[in-house]
């Protein structure tokens, strides 16, 4: 892990790009959000926890969460959580809610998924494997 030396926020790789904006704590990033958006997390945080170490980092934005890279994101919209996660191969779901997207022209080779999150019970059993999933992908590279 790469600390950048301005907004102190870790990375995955030295020197790696990124909008340097400082990080905010987790009460800072819910304290105006919509009441759907915590328990969300804290679902979603208790499972990755579980498989192993996770670091959350919380921007503007959304909440990343890293293991080295970024492997899954959630980013708060309107009337749902995106819930953003990285493999290296391509889903086909009704659950996906954006096309999705590859990450081969920077060297990665993985793809990015979306699912749109409405409420808590939508973190089940099937979004959990594909972050699982993500987690240790991301890690093995």
């Amino acid at each position: 892990m790469w600390t950048c030396p301005e907004c102190q926020r870790p990375f995955g790789k030295n020197n790696q790009r990124h909008m340097c904006v400082p990080g905010l704590t987790i009460e800072e990033f819910f304290a105006e959000s919509h009441e759907r958006e915590r328990p969300i997390f804290h679902a979603v945080q208790t499972h990755l926890e579980s498989l192993g170490e996770v670091t959350i980092e919380a921007v503007q934005v959304g909440v990343f969460f890293k293991n080295g890279p970024v492997f899954a994101e959630l980013r708060p919209k309107k009337k749902w959580v995106a819930a953003t996660f990285k493999l290296p191969v391509k889903l086909s779901s009704d659950r996906l809610s954006r096309k999705v997207i590859s990450s081969s022209g920077t060297g990665g080779g993985l793809w990015y998924h979306v699912v749109n999150v409405a409420d808590v019970s939508e973190v089940d059993g099937q979004l959990l494997d594909w972050m699982t999933e993500a987690f240790f992908a991301v890690e093995d590279r």
